[in-house]
């Protein structure tokens, strides 16, 4: 288990990070939006977005664009 020390630190790299990269993140994060809506390879999309956006602003980003992945059972 992590410590609390441990804790606190990553949320103070993910505050940096995203302080760090505000001015780019929204972009990052439309260009992969729009790749994924139009069905196109979003690899090289995400690629670029994890230059400037953290997994969960990533994660919402694509949530917001296809909805939640369900598999049929």
């Amino acid at each position: 288990r992590s410590s609390n020390e441990e804790k606190q630190l990553q949320i103070n790299n993910i505050e940096l990070f995203h302080q760090q990269h505000l001015n780019q993140t929204e972009q990052a994060l439309q260009a992969l939006q729009t790749c994924a809506i139009e069905r196109g390879n979003t690899f090289s999309c995400l690629l670029e977005a994890v230059k400037h956006a953290s997994l969960g602003q990533i994660s919402h980003a694509l949530y917001i664009a296809g909805g939640e992945y369900r598999r049929n059972m």
